[in-house]
Order: structure tokens, then sequence, then C-alpha cells
């Protein structure tokens, strides 16, 4: 008898559909050649700090006992609110059951096929098997009945998956590390709950950085030379290149006499007939930016109704961070093409490098629809928007009739001084385009020909600089995928069709993306969660507690940037491809931990903790201490006294030497690292005046004499 684990009950029944002939017990499906039962994903997590040091479960924190490194990391049975959940331990319980069985000789992993579903059933088995037994590896692409009882007939042995399973375990083992021991230490310095994640925290910090960079923004004004003239009837509208500065209007104004008294005259008229190619497949962050674009769904949504979607059978497994499909599916495709036709789209198989690629393939291919292709009336509203993005771009990809276009490309000359292109398109043909949605729209051009006369009239016209872009969905998926990558490279990339990807699969194959593509949304919904981030309709933004989390690491000079992280991911991938043990991997984590509390246990730390006392007031000599938000005098709260210093000023930590220096002197040292409102960096000396702090400018190459005058600042 063969036991089947899946690892949540939906995969289960359809797994059970697709044997025929199972009978439903408590639990578990039975047959005569198989008995199928499940897990509820994770029935086991890391136990906490106190199982390693003794310590009382739900103890308050504390510095003693950290960092903790344990020797062995060990699991138990999840658990809710302290307590194991009733229902977990029951599932477990056959599941220890049904594995000790003494005529079940064979043992199969069917948890969703990625590092994380790898894992889920292996910690079920480990913690549930007396007896070795033979174990094998059910790897579904998709949940259809075929496919389902393809996999069964063409199972591996479990021992092939090991490499997978270390990668997993390894990432389960550093986000502890670096989640328990952060969290703890950063929640006990500041006296606020601060989780702190080797992912979050990037993700966060991109975030903050794009807003800040948006409030310290000032527009700035500048002259552009335009010409809008028309020639033969038609308004021809030229742009020059050259920006002039918002105080030289004159300097514009000379430029643009001087391109008046010039002829502009038609260089070049080209046009050429082009195939315009289809958007590629779907992997799963290309799909959640388009699903966030167009029907403002956030990507927890889109990925809850994607999954639900595969565990119904009508789309292939949702996990994907590829676009191409694996040369080994072909014959599935050309099914599902079949299936498609029959529906009445006019569509053709394909065999392109463009669509099917082993090289850009790490475990999974590109979201595809099934040959289960469902009714309109068997989805709701938001699942059919789901469906039918992905189910067009397959149809655009596989649409039997060509786009065509007619491309046109002027160059307008103006003496010697500027050339000038104009560009425009016309579909011809619509081909895939009546499946697919495409930002290609037709624009004509004049009716110009080769030597023609073209009347100008440049005039200086005042424009204004654009403060950058929020995050979206789009872009910032785009930016995890690969953070080393220019956004406007990226941006250009993106709406070329043909664009060699190459460098896009190389970051996400080294591991230089942070998160992947099955953490990335669970990690962004805890960061909102957190009420780190916010997100309206498809734009990001940080909100205060996002503010303080990424200033409270600054201030404490620990730096999880995504240098940091896409280390680790690159040393998870040496995991994956042998080159690292999963005790290599956890070391680096161990080590990059142990050096950050080592910095701010030296004799001069950038930060203090809650409550500690920093000085004595110079207004009325009690105490001041650092609270949650500033350091402030404890006659402050009995309304005693007015003195307090926040945490940070203009951007820049204010540490507990240099709190000493103001309360003890009155003034600090020139300081380096002050960011103004416009966004300059600029050093200054803090002065302490009546309990509030004040700038102080040194003189232009020259450190300020003793008791100079202070300019206050409305930033303090």
């Amino acid at each position: 008898m063969t036991l089947i684990i899946a690892e949540k009950p939906s995969l289960a029944q359809n797994i059970a559909a697709a044997i025929g002939g199972m009978k439903k017990q408590s639990g578990f499906y039975t047959g005569d050649k198989y008995i199928v039962t499940w897990a509820f994903g994770h029935l086991f997590s890391l136990v906490d700090v106190e199982n390693y040091t003794g310590e009382k479960p739900g103890s308050k924190w504390s510095m003693d006992k950290l960092p903790c490194f344990p020797e062995k990391f060990r699991f138990e049975l999840k658990k809710s609110n302290g307590k194991t959940d009733p229902g977990v331990e029951r599932q477990f319980g056959n599941l220890r059951s049904l594995c000790n069985r003494s005529d079940v000789d064979t043992i199969v992993n069917a948890g969703d096929a990625d590092r994380e579903g790898e894992i889920i059933v292996r910690l079920c088995i480990e913690n549930a098997l007396k007896s070795k037994k033979r174990l094998l590896r059910l790897w579904l692409p998709d949940q259809t009945p075929e496919t389902v009882r393809a996999a069964l007939s063409d199972m591996k042995e479990e021992v092939e998956y090991d490499r997978l399973a270390d990668e997993g375990f390894a990432r389960t083992y550093i986000d502890w590390l670096y989640g328990v021991n952060l969290t703890r230490y950063a929640s006990i310095r500041n006296g606020r709950l601060l989780r702190v994640g080797r992912v979050i925290v990037p993700i966060v910090r991109a975030i903050y950085d794009r807003d800040m960079e948006i409030r310290r923004f000032v527009p700035e004004k500048y002259y552009q030379l335009v010409s809008r003239e028309k020639t033969g009837g038609e308004v021809i509208e030229l742009c020059g290149k050259e920006r002039f500065p918002g105080s030289d209007y004159s300097a514009a104004l000379c430029v643009a006499d001087e391109y008046n008294r010039a002829e502009a005259r038609v260089v070049s008229v080209k046009k050429k007939t082009d195939t315009i190619s289809p958007g590629k497949l779907y992997s799963l962050s290309k799909l959640q930016n388009v699903l966030g674009k167009k029907f403002k769904m956030s990507m927890t949504e889109s990925l809850s109704i994607i999954q639900k979607l595969y565990e119904r059978g009508y789309l292939t497994y949702p996990r994907t961070n590829s676009e191409y499909l694996a040369t080994a599916e072909k014959d599935k495709i050309k099914k599902i093409v079949g299936c498609a036709g029959a529906l009445g789209y006019s569509l053709k198989f394909k065999d392109r490098k463009s669509i099917f690629d082993d090289s850009k393939i790490e475990s999974h291919s590109a979201l595809t629809p099934t040959y289960k292709i469902p009714a309109t009336k068997d989805l709701s509203e938001k699942e059919m928007q789901v469906y039918s993005t992905v189910f067009r771009r397959f149809a655009a990809v596989f649409c039997a009739e060509d786009c065509i276009a007619e491309k046109s490309e002027i160059k307008i000359a103006v003496g010697q001084l500027e050339e000038f292109t104009l560009k425009g398109t016309v579909i011809r043909e619509k081909g895939w385009m009546k499946y697919d949605d495409s930002t290609i729209k037709d624009k004509l051009l004049p009716p110009l020909s080769e030597n023609d006369i073209v009347n100008i009239h440049f005039e200086p016209v005042e424009k204004e600089t654009t403060p950058p872009k929020h995050y979206t969905i789009e872009t910032l998926n785009n930016y995890l995928k690969n953070p080393f990558r220019d956004e406007k490279n990226r941006a250009d990339q993106e709406e070329m069709q043909d664009a060699d990807d190459a460098e896009e699969y190389r970051a996400v194959f080294e591991g230089l993306e942070l998160g992947t593509e099955a953490t990335r949304t669970g990690i962004i919904d805890n960061a909102r969660k957190s009420e780190y981030i916010s997100l309206k309709k498809d734009v990001y933004t940080i909100l205060p507690g996002g503010e303080y989390l990424i200033e409270a690491l600054s201030r404490m000079n620990i730096n999880m940037d995504k240098y940091k992280t896409s280390e680790m991911g690159r040393a998870l991938k040496k995991v994956f491809r042998g080159a690292m043990t999963v005790g290599e991997s956890v070391g680096l984590a161990e080590r990059e931990i142990r050096e950050i509390f080592d910095r701010q246990s030296g004799d001069a730390p950038t930060d203090a903790t809650v409550g500690d006392v920093i000085g004595k007031c110079p207004l009325c000599g009690k105490d001041i201490v650092r609270t949650v938000y500033s350091y402030e005098c404890t006659g402050k709260r009995e309304g005693t006294c007015s003195l307090r210093i926040n945490l940070s000023v203009c951007h820049r930590p204010i540490s507990p030497a240099e709190v000493r220096d103001l309360v003890e002197h009155g003034r600090t040292p020139v300081l380096d690292g002050f960011i103004s409102k416009s966004g300059k960096k600029f050093r200054a000396r803090l002065l302490l005046k009546d309990g509030k702090t004040e700038f102080e400018f040194p003189p232009r190459g020259q450190m300020p004499p003793r008791g100079g005058s202070a300019a206050p600042s409305s930033d303090t």
C-alpha cells in the first residue's frame, strides 16, 4: 500500500479524484492501492527562543539570552496563542498512524512543487515515521486528473529532491535567526514591537527611500524649445533636447531665434512593415503586476484567486518565476491549444525559443491555462478577471494570425543645429491583439516627403521637473526581482516585446532577488499588517510605523539592505546547487548577526535602550532618558520641564554621546550627514538653547568658533 501525503486538503481531494474509486474516511481517503491524507500547510514550526534558553515561555523578552544560535534547530507542532491547535494535533495523529501502518510500504511526498512544499511534508514524515520505508516524490505542475495520473506513474525517489529540501531548511533557519534575534533586540532597545526580517526590511526600506525622495523633492523650472506650426494643414510638434535653467530665459530665447533663422527640412522618410510580437507568458509576479494595474487587486488577493484556480485544475502551478515553457511540455501545450481552438479561438502550436526555453526555467514553467477550461458561470467576477488574463495571454502567444504593423519614421533637420525624429505606427492586421491587451496604439504621422520644407517657430516653453513616482505593485515587483537593475532600463526593456531578458533570469537564478515568487506576497502583506506600508489602489506608501522602523535600525547601525539580503539569497542558491552546505549558509547569517550585537556592545554604542539615563537636564537637573521617540527630561512628563531632543534631526540619528555633549556643553562638534528638506546634505553643529536644538553652521573652510550665533531650524 502506498500512502500519499498532500500539503493541503484540496490537493488530497484532487489526487483521490484522479485515482478514482477512493472512499472518504476521517482525515484520509482509502482505496485498493493508495491511501491519501493531508497536512494543513505548515503543521510544524521552529520552536521559540525559550525552548533553547530554558526561560519560561511567554516571559518578558530579555537581552541576556541574545543572540540565540541553536546548535540544532528543533520543530514542534504549530501553536496558536501558546497552545497546540486541536485540529493540527488530530490530523498529525492521523498522519503518524497511517505512516506506521504495517501494510504501508511506500510514502509519497505530495507537497506543493517548491522548496516550501518539499519541507512541509518532509517534516511530517520525519516526525511521524518510526521505521524506514520507501520515500517517493509526486511533482505536480497542475492539478488536473490527467496530470495527477501521469505524475503518479513517473515518481522519483525522494532523495533526488534533497538539495531542494536543503535550500528550504536553510531559508527557514536563516529567517528564524534574523527574525527572532533582531526583532527581539530592536523591540527591547526601542520600547515597542519592531518586526525585523531578512526580506521585510529591504522591502520597507525601498518604499521609505522613495517616499523620502518625493518629500524632499523641490521642483525646478526650466525652459525647453518647442515648435508647433502647421505644414500642409497639419500641426507638427518639435521639442528640443536641451533644457535651459529657469533663470536663463534670455539664453533660451536667443537659441530659439537661432533655430527660427534656420531652415527645417525633411531629410529622410522611412516606412516598413513589421510583425509585432505578443507579450511573454506570465510568471506570478508579472501576472500580479497586470492584475494590480488593471483591476487594482492587491498581491494577496490576486495570489489567493490564482491559487484557487490552480487547486480547481484551471491553471498551472502559480508560484513560478519563469515566463517560458519547458521543451518537455510541447505535447501538453498542443492539447491546450486544441481545446482553446475548439471554443472558436484561432490558435496554432508554435515551437519557438521565445516560448520554449529550458535555460530560463528554474523549477516551474510559466503560468498557463490547462486543458480543463471553466464555463463562465463556474467562476466569480474576480476569478474570471484572473483566469481570462492568463487565458488571453496564452491565446495571444499561440495566435494563428500575426499582428502586422506599418512603422514610419520621419527625420527633420533644423539647419545644422538639431535633428528631430518623428515615429508612428499603424496596426494593419490585429492578429493577437484581438485576444490580449496592448499598449501599442495607432499613431499617424503627417504626409511628408523627403526634402519637404517644414514650417517652424520655436519658443521657450516653461516646464517643471517632476518628482519620482511612488512604488506601485508593478514597479515594486520589478524592483524586487532585480534590485540592482536601473529602473529606466527596466522600463525601456518592458516596452520591447523581443528584448533579451537573459540578465533578469541570471539575477533570479543567482538569488539576487529580494524574496521569491513563493514568499514575496506574504512578506509584503506582513509589512502592511504591521502598519509599515500602505497600499491604496495599486500604490504603496510608507506609514509612520515604517518610518520609525527604518530610522530605528539606522540609529542602531543595523544595515539590512538589498546587498545583505541578496548575499543570503545567493548563499541559498549555492545550497540548492550543492556548492554550500546548510550549516555553512546558516554560519554566514550567524556571523552577520553576531557583528550587529558586537557593534552595539562596544564602548560607544550608536543608540541607547528605551529607559537608559543619558545625563542630567541642564534646565532642572533631573535625569534625561531615552524614550520611544526622543531623549527627554523626566520632568517633562510631570509638566515641570520642556527639554526634549529628537532621536533624529534632519534624517540624521543623534547618538547618546552627542546628546551628552549638548546637555553638558550646550553644543556638539560639527556633525556630518544632515539632509535638508530639499534633499541636500549639509554639516552643522547642534546647539541647545532653552531646551530646544538649533543649528550653527560653520563658515566655509573652517570650524565655527564656540559660542557663535546659530540659525534656528524648523526641521529639529
